[in-house]
């Protein structure tokens, strides 16, 4: 998955209806794990969002923001056979999700590394720990908080998981609050990436009764709050272009 190889789509590509409609077409692949060739080949979440989206055949398409791309496919790969057709209704929600601002990528992995710090163990816990205090630096400014001041979520999360929390803050620097913050860009391709494989694997590997149905809960929120974050710019988009 982490190769970018592009394959263009094959001769049934309807790019100007599909992309506007955003419905389904008459052939849909199944969805199954990792990359291919080609839709008969089967798709992975974020292949079949390019199918939709009328762009070449990519599991990274430009429709959908670069971090809950990262998380669908993610999710996509570490559920089972059984659960993952449960993902399908989902695929069209995505298509032209593409928020922009600094927000959206560490609240994406934020809400990946708390729904870890529920479930995951010991090991994984941890790392979601430094992870969840990354993205709080990241959003501090943006949430208006004061430096080392942590959201009402984040610190439900790690007074849950004690032993990680104080872990993370070791590890982070002697409690201190982490103020290197990396820009949007770095987050989005590297840490926040490297926050979403850590939860996401860790939630599948979790001793509960069906990680499957928490991963899924984890994409649809995700998705939930990128369409948030979309409808919140509109207004200041349609202001701009009057104006």
């Amino acid at each position: 998955m982490a190769d970018h190889t592009f394959f263009h789509r094959p001769a049934f590509h309807q790019p100007a209806s599909r992309a506007a409609s955003q419905s389904p077409p008459d052939f849909l692949p199944v969805l199954s794990r990792g990359r291919h060739r080609s839709p008969r080949r089967g798709a992975c979440f974020m292949e079949m969002a390019s199918y939709l989206a009328g762009e070449r055949w990519s599991d990274h398409p430009s429709c959908t923001h670069p971090l809950l791309a990262e998380l669908a496919r993610s999710v996509n790969d570490a559920t089972s056979d059984a659960a993952r057709q449960r993902l399908a209704p989902m695929v069209p929600d995505v298509v032209g999700l593409h928020p922009e601002g600094r927000c959206v990528a560490p609240a994406i992995a934020r809400l990946a590394a708390t729904t870890a710090l529920e479930v995951s163990a010991a090991s994984t816990q941890r790392v979601a720990a430094v992870g969840l205090l990354r993205c709080e630096a990241m959003l501090a400014d943006l949430e208006a908080r004061g430096p080392g001041e942590l959201s009402p979520g984040a610190q439900a999360a790690l007074a849950d998981a004690p032993q990680a929390a104080d872990w993370a803050w070791r590890f982070i620097g002697q409690a201190r609050f982490p103020t290197d913050k990396p820009d949007r860009r770095s987050f989005e391709r590297h840490t926040g990436v490297a926050i979403v494989r850590t939860s996401v694997n860790g939630i599948a590997a979790a001793c509960v009764s069906d990680p499957d149905a928490r991963l899924v809960e984890l994409l649809t929120h995700a998705i939930e709050l990128c369409q948030v974050a979309a409808a919140q710019q509109q207004p200041a988009q349609v202001s701009a272009a009057s104006g």
